[in-house]
């Protein structure tokens, strides 16, 4: 069962780390918009995530798998060169599909948690890691971002483009 555990954890890992790369991205794009403060607090707390998922596989003695990390970063780096119905410039629709697939991110980052939780047993393998707190920070980045969410498809979905 651990066997599967440690495959699962770096699977997860490495989603986490296309998320905060992502993040980055969007937070870097839109850093003279309104929407740049809370985004960058938002890629601020995934990367947080990140770290605090790390320490949980280390202190499970399961060692991230290099090569599942670095192709999330190359597929992050890849997902950059998709059209976004402008040749040279951040369109609406980038803005919308990076903020919405944080969304999808945040949201499959509180399942994990609650996986981790309740369907491995981590509460009582890990009793010093508040998994009920992760599970509520990931609650307040996805209430954080829907404002942003909605804002950004409104605008992508209504401009002329």
């Amino acid at each position: 069962m651990d066997r599967f555990l440690g495959i699962y954890l770096n699977d997860q890992l490495a989603m986490g780390i296309v998320w905060r790369e992502l993040a980055r991205r969007c937070a870097h794009g839109n850093r003279d918009r309104p929407a740049g403060a809370p985004l960058r607090e938002v890629a601020t707390a995934i990367a947080e995530d990140v770290t605090t998922f790390r320490g949980i596989m280390r202190r499970l003695g399961v060692r991230a798998n290099p090569v599942k990390t670095g192709l999330a970063v190359l597929a992050e780096r890849a997902g950059r060169i998709k059209l976004n119905g402008r040749l040279r410039t951040y369109s609406p629709l980038s803005r919308f599909e990076e903020v919405e697939i944080l969304a999808m991110g945040i949201d499959g980052k509180k399942q994990l948690w609650t996986t981790l939780r309740d369907l491995a047993g981590l509460a009582e393998r890990l009793p010093e890691i508040d998994f009920d707190e992760l599970i509520d920070r990931a609650d307040r980045q996805r209430a954080e971002l829907e404002p942003l969410r909605v804002s950004a498809g409104t605008e992508a979905f209504r401009s002329p483009g």
